[in-house]
């Protein structure tokens, strides 16, 4: 009955050190089941198929294949993977490649054992965590100057405030008291209205163009 409710998680990066660190972190918790290791983005990509992780923790500055690639990769082969980049970095661009590629989160190397284990559990339950450093990188980039004509509707206005406070669309469906194919509907209308392909994506832009009152 345990086994059951254990979080499949998968290793990918280039120092085996590293991994060894990681993997240990994970022993600590009964939850989360170590069930498999990369050390790089193609071999990622191969094992993601026979080791059916529900978490990756991806580095991203990888020779070969880097880690946003690998993540396009396994989200587009495996979309029921959730993928967290954990990396050592913090720059813009290399926060907005991982999300754009699919990741769910985005965290750092010095990030404590509870937050990575709370990080892979909100992963699982489909739920974004950004690392404080990570969010500021996108809060600077919103110093850019930009005009987005987005034309959302108040009701998915809503919907993508809740999105940014981490609820899933059954909890927006109980939050707004509507259905959840409706939820569905809207949420499928911000992520094209926006131009993005993942609600992670979503809270970011919402996140970086003050589209919510905060």
């Amino acid at each position: 009955m345990a086994e059951s409710a254990q979080i499949r998680v998968m290793l990918i990066d280039d120092h085996a050190v590293v991994r060894s660190g990681l993997g240990a972190f994970l022993m600590a918790f009964d939850d989360l089941e170590l069930v498999a290791e990369a050390g790089g983005g193609e071999e990622a990509v191969r094992l993601c198929q026979e080791a059916r992780p529900d978490v990756v923790l991806m580095d991203l500055v990888m020779p070969g294949m880097d880690g946003a690639a690998a993540t396009k990769a396994i989200r587009a082969k495996c979309p029921h993977i959730q993928v967290i980049a954990l990396t050592s970095f913090k720059e813009e661009e290399l926060v907005e490649g991982a999300l754009r590629a699919g990741a769910i989160g985005y965290l750092l190397k010095n990030v404590s054992a509870d937050e990575l284990a709370d990080a892979i559990r909100a992963a699982h339950a489909g739920r974004p965590t950004l690392a404080p450093e990570a969010a500021q990188a996108l809060i600077q980039s919103a110093r850019k100057p930009q005009t987005p004509g987005y034309d959302m509707t108040e009701r998915e206005l809503e919907v993508l405030a809740l999105m940014v406070e981490g609820l899933n669309n059954p909890e927006i469906a109980e939050r707004l008291v509507v259905s959840r194919s409706t939820v569905k509907f809207h949420v499928s209308n911000v992520l094209s209205k926006l131009g993005v392909a993942s609600r992670t994506e979503a809270v970011s832009l919402a996140l970086k163009q003050k589209l919510i009152p905060r």
